[in-house]
């Protein structure tokens, strides 16, 4: 038998000959590469549950280990003579049963860019970037008679962006020193009963660490009419330190609070949590897997994509939406009208909703955990395979959905004893909808519930009756339509609003009319 090497290369030298292969020999190379991706995805979840287990049985062996410690010491040595705790059931820890686990590996497109057919869709995108860039010039050179690129659109929404950046800096450092002080507050081995004090004392620092990031950025967004973009980072910043907080809180409270007493005083480092508090995580660790160095050329590439998709949305607003919906709301109402606009808006709004993907949960995220050497990059799974709208709620911003599942479902459902998960489930159904639709209100500058009743209730009921339990090509594509459909609906809604508003301003301002659609009456 010859090595594989030396017949590639007896094939090379003979021209014609090269074709001809062993049977089925192409075909099976052909498909090698997605059964791999397959496999690779299956060993890795095969993994997760395996460190998620022996995490926990490390767990129980460390507190038997530390409570036997505890035994042999002297009777009046003892600093906490409490028996070994038992094992808690599944229902009894929510917070230890399925744990986030931290691991160092890639962003899912990241190895799918390494297959050159991936790499092509990639670049059918930014040739699409550039039809719009050309098309533009050419309407403008006809139109005015000269090259120009105008950026109206973008200098519009990120209008008044250095205000939204001040704004941001006293966020930020109320995030900083008010949950860490309280912890240190409530930690602090007072003398007799001052303790009570020093928690009085945490819980007034974190209640005016909640009213600055509650009230600050609404008041200077509605103050100084700010733009939708520069009100986009207020809000996106001040959910997320909100979240970063509690996390903190939720992590290190309990273990703080346990460590009480003497020499046996635990607080998390300020190091930890200033980390904690940039790296692209709402959970809280005192560690995470680090890379060993920083790939610059990375970072600059993910910025640059980022802001290419910026570009993109533009475009993509200015060339397909502008056009269809800026005079909308000055012809009569009709539902043939509304009709056609939805179905007109499917196509930019499932663009929007991948270059929203693409430019924060992928290029963003990837650039600050490159910089700062964060290990785990599964900001989000292959949700674009998913069957189900329960799988794609779960794999569209893992981000997030750990922050709920562990946070919301979670304690939840060990506040319910174990028992109620649909409550539990529609609990985090509840908070998300509410957040989504407070980011579309605040972005915007008016209350329109579309995202609610799509989040809340067409989402609800497609997350329970379009389960894990349907699988096959079939429900994918239906996934894939109702997705399109629901990107149409709000994006026509949300720009019929937009417009009808500024078209036809309320002569006095009225609870009622700031919460009634104005697209429904304004037909001038």
């Amino acid at each position: 038998m010859e090595p594989m090497g030396t017949r590639l290369r007896k094939r090379e030298g003979q021209g014609g000959e090269q074709e001809e292969q062993p049977s089925g020999e192409g075909n099976t190379e052909m498909h090698r590469t997605p059964d791999f991706v397959q496999w690779t995805q299956h060993m890795e979840a095969v993994k997760m549950q395996l460190l998620e287990q022996a995490q926990g049985q490390l767990a129980e062996l460390l507190d038997r280990a530390m409570w036997e410690a505890i035994q042999s010491c002297p009777p009046q040595d003892r600093p906490l003579p409490s028996p070994p705790p038992a094992p808690l059931s599944k229902a009894q820890k929510p917070s230890f049963g399925r744990r986030k686990v931290f691991v160092i590996r890639k962003s899912l497109l990241d190895e799918l860019m390494e297959m050159q057919h991936f790499r092509t869709i990639y670049h059918m995108f930014i040739a699409g970037l550039c039809v719009f860039i050309i098309s533009t010039l050419a309407i403008d050179f006809i139109d005015e008679g000269r090259l120009v690129l105008e950026f109206d659109l973008l200098i519009f929404s990120f209008g008044q962006l250095p205000l939204a950046l001040v704004t941001w800096v006293p966020m930020f450092l109320v995030t900083l020193l008010a949950p860490y002080q309280a912890l240190r507050l409530w930690v602090r081995p007072w003398a007799g009963g001052t303790w009570m004090l020093g928690a009085v004392l945490g819980c007034v620092l974190l209640a005016a660490h909640a009213a600055v990031l509650c009230v600050l950025p609404i008041y200077v967004a509605v103050e100084h009419e700010l733009p939708p973009a520069s009100r986009c980072i207020l809000v996106f910043e001040q959910v997320r330190l909100l979240m970063k907080s509690y996390s903190f809180l939720r992590e290190a409270v309990p273990g703080t609070l346990r460590a009480r007493g003497g020499e046996g005083i635990w607080a998390p480092s300020f190091s930890s949590y200033l980390y904690f508090l940039f790296c692209p995580t709402l959970i809280y660790r005192e560690t995470y897997p680090r890379t060993p160095s920083v790939r610059w050329n990375y970072v600059a590439k993910n910025f640059a994509q980022a802001l290419g998709c910026v570009l993109y949305a533009c475009f993509i607003l200015g060339r397909l939406c502008v056009p269809v919906f800026a005079n909308m709301s000055r012809e009569p109402f009709s539902t043939r009208a509304l009709l056609l606009s939805i179905m007109h808006a499917t196509l930019p709004g499932i663009f929007m909703l991948l270059l929203i993907f693409f430019a924060f949960l992928h290029c963003w995220l990837n650039a600050f955990a490159e910089m700062l050497r964060f290990g785990d990059r599964m900001f989000y799974r292959d949700w674009w395979n998913s069957t189900s709208f329960s799988n794609y709620y779960r794999t569209w911003n893992v981000v997030v959905h750990d922050w709920l599942y562990s946070y919301v479902y979670q304690d939840g459902l060990w506040l319910l004893g174990g028992r109620g998960r649909g409550a539990a489930m529609l609990g985090v159904f509840l908070v998300s909808a509410v957040v989504h639709e407070y980011i579309f209100c605040f972005v915007l500058g008016f209350f329109y519930p579309v995202m609610l009743m799509l989040f809340l209730v067409i989402g609800g009921l497609l997350n329970f009756t379009m389960n894990d339990r349907h699988t096959g090509p079939a429900w994918n594509v239906l996934m894939w339509t109702l997705l399109f459909l629901g990107q149409g609906i709000q994006v026509s809604l949300y720009c019929q609003e937009w417009y009808a508003r500024r078209h036809c301003p309320l002569p006095q301002t009225t609870l009622w009319g700031l919460l009634t659609p104005r697209s429904w009456s304004c037909h001038t």
